[in-house]
């Protein structure tokens, strides 16, 4: 990426960046007017970035130059790019998004879609027999909740857009989730939920995730306690032919294949059993209208029209030529508190590398820390930091005009939505702009860039194109970085040395003097 022409022009153009404190700034030349991208419902404000049209000329030509929108044409229709050349990998397809693309007549991945279709008819079927009660308990029940186990990528992505999407839930159904070790996470859960009536979710690809099955075997010895036999209740979302790909222990089986990765599953069986229990098959279905349509969006070459190829290179600008270490995704709507969660996982996880596509060293960054928390709630937490702090926080500010649930009121002559998006604009501008003034205490030094993403409310579909979004801003990052976004090497050291730690505990270590079992008698010394 420095070496292409338009990285070296970038580099340049860095030592310059636009002064968004000069009087007028915003306002010169429609700035404020001309930097604006739109995609389906959801626009993206980018005039308080440190740009100019040069800045994103060079952009485009890095784009350009990297290939970035080729490279993800060719991943959407089935090129191995999950691998490291010359050096053993998972070496697979990356197909998440033909999920999604069964709404076209000519799928870009046609075998890939037309398994998900499958898998979707499925899932149709099985909601129609539990809404039925021809799915039901022992006792002639209809199954009113559903746990949902799983972690990482199998429970942050579903959580979120459950969480997301409460306001259009059956009020019928209920929905908890199981995702840590920690016992007590399972037990809070288990204390209050009438398992008679309650369907468990086992979400694993490989069958084998430690947290997973050691979280099922708690719910399957509770559901043994009140008397209730655990094939009857629980389901498995897995890899075809895992070890939980059982039918003598699940009651139903729905698969994820190898080229869906764990944090870009939310799209596959791994989220939308969940999510088609709490809204309803038709809700999902417009979850993944949204997605497929930013799909297409992402196909795009020029960058003033692709959303989330704009929201990439603008990224890339701030991290890797102006220097910016992290980036704060601060949703200012309640019902996406979990979604930056999902985020840090989805973009860490995927873009926390620091070699190449070919094994070798990276000559510069990565993928930023990402981090976030609801507005209006941040204001009082963590934007001082923010504003007159020493570290620089570039900004992924988003909003929508319109409450999801309509219950609102006026308070001082202004609606409480109306206050949350004027809180919004104003931590824009304030950021941009700063403020003058004698007192150094009171002093605001602006020149801290954010971006605007706005929409008209929160539904399904804006969720679907949000998810997507980001999935695609953070693959389109990787190809500019040249690396592998899709494996996660980074997550197994800790994994080992901890099947080492149990091994210790079970007095089954063959060498019990080992670093790991000294460690573990000074951990546990309570003297």
């Amino acid at each position: 990426m420095y070496e292409t022409d338009a990285g070296k022009r970038l580099q340049q153009l860095a030592g310059r960046p636009y002064d968004l404190t000069a009087p007028d700034a915003l306002t010169a030349a429609g700035r404020l007017e001309r930097y604006v991208c739109r995609a389906g419902s959801l626009r993206m404000l980018y005039s308080m970035q440190r740009i100019t049209d040069e800045v994103l000329d060079a952009l485009q030509d890095l784009a350009d130059e990297c290939r970035l929108v080729e490279q993800f044409k060719e991943m959407r229709r089935g090129a191995v790019i999950n691998r490291i050349a010359g050096w053993p990998s998972e070496n697979r397809q990356v197909l998440h998004t033909a999920c999604r693309d069964i709404f076209c007549q000519n799928p870009a991945a046609p075998a890939a879609t037309a398994q998900a279709k499958s898998e979707l008819e499925k899932l149709k079927g099985f909601l129609d027999d539990v809404d039925s009660g021809g799915v039901c308990n022992a006792d002639g029940k209809k199954f009113r909740t559903l746990i949902h186990v799983g972690i990482g990528g199998s429970d942050l992505g579903p959580r979120a857009v459950h969480e997301a999407l409460q306001a259009f839930g059956r009020k019928d159904k209920d929905v908890h989730f199981i995702s840590n070790v920690d016992p007590d996470d399972a037990a809070a859960v288990l204390e209050k939920t009438d398992l008679a009536t309650s369907l468990v979710v086992i979400v694993s690809k490989s069958g084998t995730t430690m947290e997973t099955r050691a979280n099922e075997q708690l719910v399957c010895q509770a559901l043994r306690r009140d008397g209730l036999e655990p094939r009857h209740h629980c389901i498995a979302v897995t890899g075809k032919g895992s070890p939980m790909d059982n039918p003598e222990q699940y009651l139903r089986a729905f698969y994820m294949y190898d080229y869906i990765g764990g944090r870009y599953s939310l799209t596959s069986m791994v989220g939308l059993v969940t999510l088609g229990f709490s809204l309803g098959y038709e809700k999902i279905v417009e979850f993944l209208h949204g997605a497929a349509e930013m799909d297409l969006v992402a196909e795009e070459t020029d960058i003033r029209r692709n959303l989330p190829l704009l929201l990439a290179v603008l990224g890339i600008w701030n991290h890797n030529y102006l220097g910016y270490p992290t980036v704060a995704v601060l949703p200012y709507s309640q019902a996406l508190h979990r979604f930056p969660a999902h985020l840090q996982q989805c973009d860490m996880e995927s873009n926390g590398k620091s070699i190449d596509r070919n094994g070798r060293q990276l000559v510069g960054k990565s993928g930023p820390v990402l981090w976030g928390e609801p507005g209006t709630n941040g204001q009082h937490a963590f934007y001082q930091l923010l504003h007159q702090g020493t570290e620089l926080v570039p900004v992924e500010f988003i909003g929508f005009l319109r409450s999801q649930r309509g219950e609102d009121l006026e308070v001082a002559g202004t609606s409480s939505q109306q206050k949350l998006i004027a809180n919004l604009l104003a931590q824009s501008i304030a950021l941009a702009t700063g403020k003058e003034d004698e007192n150094p205490n009171k002093y605001f030094p602006g020149n801290r860039p954010s971006i605007l993403l706005i929409g008209n409310s929160l539904t399904p579909e804006v969720m679907g194109s949000l998810l997507a979004l980001y999935e695609a801003k953070i693959v389109l990052q990787g190809f500019a970085w040249n690396i592998n976004s899709f494996d996660q090497e980074g997550v197994q050291l800790g994994k080992a040395l901890a099947t080492r730690l149990l091994a210790c505990m079970t007095g089954s270590e063959s060498q019990p003097q080992g670093l790991e079992s000294k460690l573990l008698k000074a951990a546990c010394n309570t003297g």
